[in-house]
This record gives structure tokens, C-alpha cells and sequence, in this order.
């Protein structure tokens, strides 16, 4: 297992191999960015980002999505995954922040939380990215990299990998270690075939190393 300082290390290696890293959702205001968000599971930012334009020109307003039906909504987000569930969550959050929070997005996590479609992790973005409120999301290529450079136990939970982070780094460098496990995630240690050879963790992975061999 990794300590504290190992840890940062190799937060700092992805870093410097990505300095750009940082979100690639694109919206023009904080509700449009909770509704990418939402839009995110499970789907690639860069597939969010070619449906979100005529979606938020349509529905520019909390007000205007939840005088919708959710069968409106499903022919723009059609090319994502679950979008039939999708189309519910964003209607349905729309209009409880329109019943609960007078229209507005809330940046208390446990009351983002109560949104339809919005988990743990959505709402730990959307506080950090919108309202510069530190946390550390954890998602799927977060998780595997904590997971495979032995950050945390193989058998984690992503509770468990937020908070062994969140302990770990310091908190104003929460925000920027979120971006850069994502991006070495999502490019060097992907999911499928990573780039272990060529790896600069490699002498600290022992996962890349049984992978090599």
C-alpha cells in the first residue's frame, strides 16, 4: 500500500504528464453543469458535450425543464446510455429545485443529494467545480488508478477510496488530484490494454508490473 507521501508522488507524476487536466464538461451556468453532470454517467464527457447544446437552448431555465415530460427530453439525449432514465432524472431534479430550492442549485451536498440522479459523486463535482467548495469525486477511473497503483485496498469501496484521498492530499489540492487520476485514467491507465510498459509509476505498481510480465 501506498503512504501519504507516495501518494502525492504520484498524483504529482500525473499531473506533470497532464498538465491540462481539468473538466472537459462544457456548460454556460451552474444548473446547465449539474445536468452534464447527471448526464455524465456512464457516457463520455465528450459524448454529454454534442447533446447538451440544442438540450440547454431548449431549456435554459430550471422553470422551463420542469414543465417538460420526460418523453421530451429523450430524443436530445437518445445517443447516451440510459437515456430513458436519464430523462427522468433531469426532469425530476428540475423540478424539485424548482419545488424545493425556489429554482435554484443548492451547494450543500446532502441537499444535492436529494436531486434525482444525484449521487455521491455528482454532487461532490458540482460543489467542487461550481461553488469552489473543496471535496474529491470519485469516479470510475479515479477508482481503478487508486485501485491498481495500491492507493487503497483492491476491494475498496469508492467511500473508502474518497476518504483515504481526501486524507491523504492536501485540501487545496483536492480539485487537481480529482482531474489528474481522471485524465491518467482515462489515457495512460485505461480500463482496457493500459500503457503499463511505458508507465512512469511503474516501479511503484504492482499491478503494471504482473501486467508486463
Amino acid at each position: 500500500m501506498l503512504n501519504d507521501e507516495e501518494i502525492n508522488t504520484a498524483i504529482q507524476v500525473m499531473r506533470k504528464t497532464f498538465p491540462e487536466a481539468g473538466t472537459t464538461l462544457k456548460a454556460d451556468n451552474t444548473f446547465h453543469f449539474l445536468l452534464a453532470t447527471i448526464l455524465s454517467a456512464q457516457s463520455t464527457d465528450k459524448s454529454v458535450n454534442l447533446v447538451t447544446p440544442p438540450l440547454f437552448a431548449a431549456y435554459p431555465t430550471p422553470q422551463s425543464l420542469a414543465g417538460a415530460e420526460p418523453s421530451e427530453i429523450e430524443p436530445y439525449i437518445q445517443s447516451l446510455g440510459l437515456f430513458h432514465n436519464k430523462a427522468k432524472f433531469l426532469v425530476g431534479c428540475a423540478r424539485k429545485l424548482v419545488s424545493d430550492y425556489h429554482g435554484q442549485v443548492t451547494k450543500e451536498r446532502k441537499e444535492l443529494m436529494t436531486l434525482p440522479g444525484v449521487g455521491r459523486k455528482v454532487a461532490n463535482v458540482v460543489t467542487a467545480e461550481c461553488f469552489q467548495i473543496p471535496a474529491f469525486p470519485v469516479d470510475t477511473h479515479v477508482s481503478r488508478v487508486a485501485r491498481r497503483l495500491a492507493m487503497v485496498p483492491p476491494k475498496a469501496t469508492i467511500l473508502q477510496i474518497e476518504k483515504r484521498l481526501m486524507a491523504a492530499v492536501p485540501q487545496k489540492n483536492w480539485l487537481a488530484a480529482h482531474h489528474s487520476m481522471i485524465f491518467w485514467g482515462r489515457y495512460q491507465c485505461t480500463s482496457r490494454n493500459p500503457k503499463c510498459t511505458k508507465c512512469p509509476l511503474l516501479t511503484i505498481c504492482q499491478y503494471g508490473q504482473d501486467n508486463v510480465m
